[in-house]
């Protein structure tokens, strides 16, 4: 009954045992959490982790590539996703946060006048002035700095990279941030610049490395997102990535407004459906024939199968879903879908709980511990 996600997929070069992927999340939890919980959404059947926010540069936000500490961690994680049958691919990321502007904020936030939804908001509106001040030579540095992170991650038992393209990435594609003057600025394809010789630096150093791309598409007629690609743009950016070496794309909703527009509820007023941010990979697939993956609110095998089956998406990369039933893969494979946990999307203890640095949980969690 569901052939289709059963089925092994060449995604982007790396062979896959079925069609589902877990999506890149910042899980909030303590190493040793971490890698508890990434082993076992692994053991649930699903064919590839997405370890989000790997950080490119020594010094940045998340366990570094470069340090003892880091490495450690990043080892314990590919082994313990190896182990369970699954591939595992590390989202490489630059921040675009200011931090001075961050420890400007610091004692508002430490005294709670300024909430964290609030802290976002204020650092949100740095990004345009702070990445369009970088000095080029500083933004090449660390474009570089892409292809020598992606050697680190293979070092340390990745299988694949995925270029995060929001972040710097998408506040360098956008021109509601980039407002620069240089070649790094300006049109779509300038604006293009930044990603392009990301995953260009990777393809150098690593000529046969299959190499994802989050595609963060911004929405426009309403507003949704502010950094990434406007959708009238993506005829520009993705000949682009695919000339510089990208294999596959990942595609979503832009980030850099609220998370409960990356990471909709059920009653959220345009993305509450399921399948959410699929439309934008129709976009997309009128534009590559290269692999791929959906995401946005995913939970129903029938409709997941469709999705896969008429071609619209290649793979199905589900968070939530997986934070609710870990075995979502390996009961749709056996039949079982009776037994699933569906995620109703409340978005009480997953995004509440990364909101309140309780880390990613799931409201299934307390029922299942009375």
């Amino acid at each position: 009954m569901y052939e289709t996600i059963a089925s092994p997929f060449n995604y982007g070069g790396l062979a896959l045992k079925n069609r589902i992927i877990f999506a890149p999340t910042s899980l909030g939890l303590s190493k040793e959490e971490q890698v508890e919980r990434l082993r076992r959404i692994a053991a649930g059947g699903c064919a590839m982790i997405i370890i989000g926010d790997v950080p490119v540069l020594p010094h940045g936000f998340g366990p570094s590539l470069y340090s003892r500490k880091g490495a450690a961690f990043y080892r314990a994680v590919t082994d313990a996703v190896h182990q369970e049958g699954a591939k595992v691919c590390a989202q490489l990321h630059q921040s675009d946060s200011n931090l001075k502007a961050m420890v400007k904020y610091l004692p508002g936030v430490l005294t709670k006048r300024i909430s964290m939804e609030e802290l976002r908001t204020l650092l949100n509106q740095e990004v345009g002035p702070y990445i369009t001040k970088l000095p080029a030579q500083k933004v090449a540095r660390i474009t570089d700095a892409f292809g020598t992170a992606a050697e680190r991650a293979m070092q340390l038992g990745f299988d694949m990279v995925q270029v995060h393209g929001d972040r710097m990435c998408g506040s360098f594609s956008s021109a509601l941030f980039n407002h620069r003057t240089d070649d790094y600025g300006g049109g779509a394809e300038n604006r293009a610049r930044f990603a392009v010789e990301a995953v260009s630096a990777i393809r150098r150093r690593l000529p046969d490395l299959p190499i994802d791309f989050k595609l963060a598409v911004r929405q426009e007629e309403p507003r949704y997102g502010a950094a990434g690609i406007v959708e009238s743009e993506l005829p520009v950016f993705i000949p682009l990535l695919e000339q510089a070496g990208v294999t596959s794309f990942h595609v979503t909703l832009a980030n850099h407004t609220s998370l409960t527009d990356t990471i909709p509820p059920r009653n959220h007023p345009e993305f509450g459906a399921e399948g959410c941010f699929l439309k934008f990979c129709d976009q997309v697939r009128q534009l590559t024939r290269l692999p791929i993956c959906g995401v946005g609110g995913l939970t129903d095998p029938d409709f997941v199968e469709i999705q896969l089956r008429s071609g619209r998406i290649d793979c199905a990369a589900m968070s939530r879903q997986l934070t609710a039933d870990p075995d979502w893969p390996r009961k749709v494979l056996e039949g079982r879908t009776q037994e699933i946990h569906r995620c109703v999307r409340c978005n009480r203890a997953c995004l509440g709980g990364m909101m309140a640095h309780q880390g990613v949980h799931c409201i299934y969690e307390r029922k299942e511990s009375r």
